[in-house]
């Protein structure tokens, strides 16, 4: 069985992953819970936004407006999935005393959202109309 599916299994039945390896400290567990439930925050942030620009800018060209929402409603999504996936797989690695997972998500989210920010910073300046 994959790592990746291993883990999207541990989604649903985290109760297993005490399977693994030593308890670790209980303050690492609920400091990777808090991180976990800053990633939900991030992702409900990012769909709101996307949500806000759907409706709170109708005179924005369709295009404009519907890309940029998607791609902040899309940003939330991952972000919501990747935060469970990261928590599973930095309990895991607490549990065995591996080093906490990399990632390059933290990022690629930055970027994307760098990116929508500078495209709603033009469409102000330029206001692109339908």
């Amino acid at each position: 069985m994959s790592e990746f599916v291993r883990n999207v299994r541990l989604w649903f039945v985290p109760g297993e992953v005490r399977g693994e390896g030593d308890t670790p400290d209980y303050r690492f567990s609920l400091a990777n819970e808090r991180t976990f439930l800053a990633w939900l925050r991030t992702a409900l942030a990012l769909i709101g936004g996307g949500f806000a620009v759907d409706q709170f800018l109708p005179d924005l060209r369709w295009g404009w407006r519907v890309g940029l929402a998607l791609a902040l409603l899309g940003a939330g999504v991952l972000c919501a999935l990747r935060a469970v996936n990261h928590w599973v797989r930095c309990e895991r690695a607490m549990r065995r005393g591996e080093d906490l997972p990399v990632s390059r998500f933290p990022a690629v989210l930055g970027l994307v959202v760098a990116v929508v920010a500078v495209a709603m910073v033009v469409v102000v300046l330029f206001g692109w109309a339908g």
